[in-house]
């Protein structure tokens, strides 16, 4: 087993979709600048109602990543 150091991130993805394409989203532009994401955990889950509807999802998640050597 390797001896990783990880650092967290704390993220909020929004999607009018889902919760998964929040999560998604969110993972996705961190992705653009941070290396080494390995894991995430969902630490909050809410939305947006409009007209008795699920108009939009926002999802809270902390993103862990190692750091290099």
């Amino acid at each position: 087993m390797s001896n990783h150091v990880y650092k967290l991130l704390e993220l909020t993805g929004s999607s009018p979709t889902s919760s998964d394409d929040a999560v998604q989203r969110a993972i996705a532009k961190a992705n653009e600048s941070v290396r080494n994401i390995q894991w995430f955990e969902v630490t909050e889950t809410r939305g947006h109602v409009k007209d008795g509807k699920i108009a939009h999802w926002q999802v809270t998640i902390k993103a862990g990543f190692t750091l290099e050597d």
